[in-house]
């Protein structure tokens, strides 16, 4: 097994070289990630909801060793990352940061919450500060 802060280093230069073949490579990369992803969480995201999401994101914050809170309301599921792991390794790396690296989060959940139908607000706020903020909403049913 690859070590993590081994493997943040590997991303950090495929998101680098995917964004530069142009023609929405990255992007699309993301989407294969969001595909991948459906069978760890989307059916626990639809049968859950918020509290389903709370669990998912528990596990990755022990498993990743993430400081980060995430909080159930009653109308939304907050995650709000104080210290990113995998940013703060890329950012502690002898090769230059992919300036949109904290794009790779939204770029597989934002897809993956919208086909178990939410609707996610995601703040990077600093891509050179290893701190962001999510928030999901169930999409209002008519």
């Amino acid at each position: 097994m690859i070590p993590s802060d081994h493997f943040v280093r590997f991303y950090n230069e495929v998101f680098k070289f995917l964004d530069s073949q142009g023609d929405g490579e990255l992007e699309k990369y993301y989407r294969l990630i969001s595909e991948q992803q459906e069978m760890h969480c989307l059916e626990l995201f639809r049968s859950q909801g918020l509290t389903g999401m709370k669990a998912y994101w528990d596990r990755i914050a022990y498993e990743e060793n993430c400081d980060m809170t995430n909080t159930v309301y009653p109308d939304r599921f907050e995650l709000v990352m104080h210290r990113c792991p995998s940013l703060s390794k890329v950012l502690d790396n002898d090769a230059d940061p992919f300036e949109r690296y904290c794009e790779h989060c939204p770029g597989w959940v934002v897809p993956l919450l919208r086909k178990a139908g939410f609707h996610c607000e995601y703040d990077i706020m600093d891509p050179a500060v290893p701190q962001c903020r999510m928030i999901v909403y169930l999409i209002e049913r008519r």
